[in-house]
């Protein structure tokens, strides 16, 4: 016998991980369960009835934009061009870093709450090897530069927090300016 889900534990359930969507955009993967049951309204036994464990609530609620980002990577390595695939990457990296700075601590980071997505942290890491490899061969990457300093400049990106971005809104321009500048052979 299946028992039937009440219309308002699907909503609860909904809007819990509506909320935690939201306060991971803006704070990160660290937002302690009880601000996040106060943000939705509901009571911490709600919440954790829903979701026993922080790593489950964090993984529903990153779980649709990681999607997007594997479908953003496999769209890039797609991308004939190497230089509009890699600098596409970077420029999607740091509006991730704006809009959800959660999503690049769990995907890309070592925090725990990534745990879940370590296939896909995997892939990317692939993935991202790739992209400099064919920029690297269709001389569109400045000579001499190697996958780990682009990592070091996403590091750099994934310094910026939004509440820095949104009193300088051109410092993110700025930084992906410099840095795709750096990244480009000038020969191209």
């Amino acid at each position: 016998m299946t028992r039937k889900v009440r219309a308002d534990a699907i909503d609860n359930h909904a809007h819990i991980v509506a909320t935690a969507r939201q306060a991971i955009a803006a704070e990160g993967v660290d937002v302690p369960m009880r601000e996040l049951a106060r943000r939705a309204g509901l009571g911490i036994a709600t919440l954790y009835r829903h979701f026993p464990t922080r790593t489950e609530l964090i993984n529903a609620a990153l779980a649709g934009d990681v999607a997007a980002c594997r479908a953003d990577m496999q769209a890039a390595l797609a991308e004939p061009d190497a230089w509009t695939a890699l600098s596409g990457v970077i420029r999607q990296f740091a509006e991730h870093q704006i809009r959800a700075p959660g999503l690049n601590e769990a995907l890309l980071g070592s925090h725990t709450a990534g745990d879940a997505f370590r296939n896909d942290r995997q892939a990317h890491a692939a993935a991202l090897e790739q992209l400099v490899a064919r920029a690297q061969q269709q001389r569109v990457l400045r000579r001499g530069t190697s996958v780990t300093d682009v990592r070091v400049g996403l590091m750099a990106i994934s310094l910026l927090r939004p509440t820095q971005a949104n009193r300088q809104p051109n410092a993110l321009r700025t930084l992906l300016g410099l840095l795709l500048a750096g990244l480009h052979s000038p020969d191209h």
